[in-house]
């Protein structure tokens, strides 16, 4: 049999070509979860599972094309499974998925019938068809035999746990089955940590990172019931299992098809594995689980030449001296690049590491990176410096009670820690890290500035603080000497009630006459010496 030829894809107007084809192609009704030989599912087109919990389509993502599965009842598009993570249509000119004829699904451009995605079984059975289960698994199997199965998405997960799959191996063909993040909040393509089945043997799952194995997490050892690390699991333990026998070894938790509320299970971008579900009222996703808890816990989360802070949004920044390596990535949450150097270190620009002008800039109250060289033969901290200074790999040496710890190439996991002023290495240790000296300038003035902005301003504070208290003065004062009202004098109902002996100094007893009548004469007299008054005194 003569197979189809492979395709590569090409930019096109997408938008216009999808609109043309669902005037074109017959569709598969929205309400069918089956393709059978001869039929194509295109652009538009879903199949949907039986519960209408989840659906399967092509849709588009910053002008790419995919095949995958997602949350049909949730109005908020989360994708859950993608054929071709890794393998994004650029061209959407007649798209389809169908069933060739050699029993396997394909994607085709119809016009061109290569094919550019398939499942690559090696049985054929002459009659199969493509389901979508209730429970999230795409699957294709014999149309006689629904129990052979020549192929299942379960088999091929991507960052999303289906409540009902297996994670685990497959002993017999070789087939791990774990979650693989994506590489940002937008793509759907394989990014840069994993959770899986331990590869030491031990009856376990770890997150690490995809490409070291460097395991910053773990759900702890089967016990018979539970993973040790997640208790909680006990109070429904009737629905996890852990199966190990000479076909396959692998964990499966929850009644496939039987959940109630729509959750999402996943491993985050962030390296954390969380759990939201769906709420109907707020029509949005609400997290309700997220291990490791705390963002820094996950290895290598900032990328190198950073600090992850927890209690700081976001928690990662650059080193100074350092600048991020891919803006774009961090806008969309793949911090995994980390940072550059401002500027090359003297021992890479000049090509040696005799008389490097390289300087040091001190960070305190900071978790170390583990990944350390020790040195004991130094006796004070400028030796230690000295040999950081002369290795060009060294980018940063630690000093503590006569040992020090020196890192090459890149620093990772580098962690702020939260401690008093008081006491700034309470909690943490101080790093110094390598900058050239053109950088280490900068920050010098940088620091000169700042002090010279921060004695300025206490001192501008200071002065206006003796202002607005010589104000203050000023203005009781004049508020005092405007009313001319003595301490002794009293109020009652708007009328100010002045003592006989007040009135008797503020006209000097009496010694000034204005004139008289009136049952009494009325004399000139001063408040406080200087604002006139007339008092008249009844006879």
């Amino acid at each position: 049999m003569q197979e189809r030829p492979l395709c590569t894809t090409m930019p096109y107007l997408h938008i216009f070509i999808a609109l043309l084809l669902s005037l074109t192609i017959p569709t598969i009704s929205a309400t069918r979860d089956t393709i059978s030989a001869g039929q194509a599912l295109t652009i538009g087109d879903k199949l949907v599972s039986k519960n209408r919990r989840y659906a399967l389509g092509f849709f588009e993502v910053d002008s790419n094309w995919y095949l995958g599965i997602w949350f049909n009842r949730v109005p908020k598009f989360t994708q859950a499974w993608v054929a071709n993570r890794d393998d994004p249509i650029e061209n959407p000119t007649s798209l389809q998925l169908i069933i060739s004829h050699d029993d396997n699904l394909v994607i085709t451009h119809r016009s061109t019938d290569c094919i550019i995605w398939s499942t690559q079984t090696k049985i054929t059975r002459n009659n199969s068809t493509a389901l979508l289960l209730n429970i999230g698994n795409f699957i294709l199997r014999n149309a006689s035999n629904s129990s052979d199965i020549l192929w299942q998405s379960f088999d091929y997960p991507t960052d999303t746990y289906f409540p009902g799959s297996k994670l685990g191996w497959d002993k017999i063909t070789g087939q791990n089955r774990r979650l693989i993040s994506r590489k940002n909040s937008i793509s759907p393509a394989t990014g840069f940590y994993c959770e899986e089945l331990d590869p030491s043997g031990v009856n376990q799952f770890i997150l690490t990172p995809l490409d070291s194995f460097e395991p910053y997490w773990t759900r702890g050892v089967w016990n018979g019931k539970y993973f040790s690390s997640i208790p909680e699991m006990s109070e429904n333990n009737a629905n996890n299992s852990f199966v190990d026998n000479a076909k396959e070894k692998y964990y499966m938790s929850g009644t496939a098809g039987e959940e109630t509320a729509v959750t999402h299970h996943y491993l985050d971008v962030s390296g954390q594995y969380k759990t939201f579900i769906w709420l109907e009222g707020s029509q949005d996703w609400v997290p309700i689980y997220a291990q490791p808890k705390a963002q820094c816990d996950v290895y290598a989360a900032c990328g190198p030449f950073t600090i992850c802070n927890d209690e700081a949004l976001p928690h990662c920044t650059c080193m100074q001296g350092f600048n991020i390596r891919s803006p774009e990535d961090w806008m969309l949450d793949d911090r995994t690049g980390g940072c550059l150097r401002n500027t090359p270190i003297d021992c890479i620009t000049n090509g040696s590491s005799s008389s490097s002008t390289d300087k040091f800039y001190s960070m305190t109250c900071v978790s170390l990176p583990q990944t350390a060289q020790k040195l004991e033969a130094a006796k004070s901290a400028s030796d230690f410096a000295q040999a950081c200074l002369d290795n060009c790999s060294c980018t940063a040496y630690s000093f503590s009670s006569s040992r020090c710890s020196i890192w090459h190439t890149e620093l990772l996991n580098l962690r702020k820690r939260q401690c008093s002023s008081e006491a700034p290495n309470s909690n943490g240790e101080t790093i110094y890290i390598r900058l050239a000296s053109k950088d280490m300038q900068s920050l010098e003035k940088q620091r000169s500035w700042l002090l010279i902005v921060v004695a300025t301003g206490t001192i501008v504070a200071a002065l206006g603080l003796f202002a607005s208290i010589l104000l203050l003065v000023i203005w009781r004062n004049k508020i005092k000497n405007s009313s001319h009202i003595p301490n002794s004098a009293q109020y009652s109902n708007g009328i100010v009630a002045f003592r006989y002996i007040d009135l008797q100094r503020a006209t000097k007893n009496f010694s000034e006459k204005l004139g008289g009548g009136g049952f009494g004469s009325v004399f000139k007299g001063f408040l406080d010496g200087s604002t006139a008054i007339a008092v008249k005194r009844l006879d």
